[in-house]
This record gives C-alpha cells, sequence and structure tokens, in this order.
C-alpha cells in the first residue's frame, strides 16, 4: 500500500494537498481526471468517477430535438459565404 505524509494547505477559500507522482500512480489516477471525495467514517476517501461509455444507439435514443434545438446547420448564408 503507498503511503505517505502530507500538509494540508490553504488554497483561496478551500484546504488542499498535492498528491505526490508515486501515489497518483499507485491509484492510477491522471491529471485532470475527475475524482469523487467523501468521508467514511473519519477517513476521506478519494475514488474516480466511472463514465460508461454510451453506444451510439444509446446516444440516439437520449435525443430530445425540442430540447437540443432541432437542426443545427444554417440553411441561409449568415456572412460573406456564398452556397
Amino acid at each position: 500500500m503507498a503511503e505517505t505524509r502530507l500538509n494540508i494547505k490553504r488554497w483561496g477559500n478551500n484546504l488542499g494537498v498535492r498528491l505526490p507522482a508515486a501515489i497518483a500512480r499507485a491509484a492510477h489516477l491522471k491529471a485532470d481526471q475527475s475524482v469523487i471525495v467523501s468521508v467514511e467514517g473519519d477517513q476521506i476517501v478519494i475514488r474516480p468517477e466511472k463514465h460508461e461509455t454510451m453506444s451510439l444507439k444509446q446516444r440516439l435514443e437520449g435525443f430530445d430535438p425540442d430540447l437540443h434545438g432541432g437542426e443545427a446547420m444554417p440553411t441561409e448564408s449568415v456572412g460573406n459565404e456564398r452556397w
């Protein structure tokens, strides 16, 4: 188990810690990855947010033309372009 001792620092109105590269590697975390932070008992738990990949069929089933504005391609010129 990877373990280290860190100091909590102030970051604006929040508190933060920097994860050392060895800890991030051991947890399979990457920069800009979404994580979920929770408190379980007296422990802070950081776990990766899981994203399920949707198929094209699933995406199309969730498409609502009224909600998404329908046709996105303009049918008339809006500038100096010629059709």
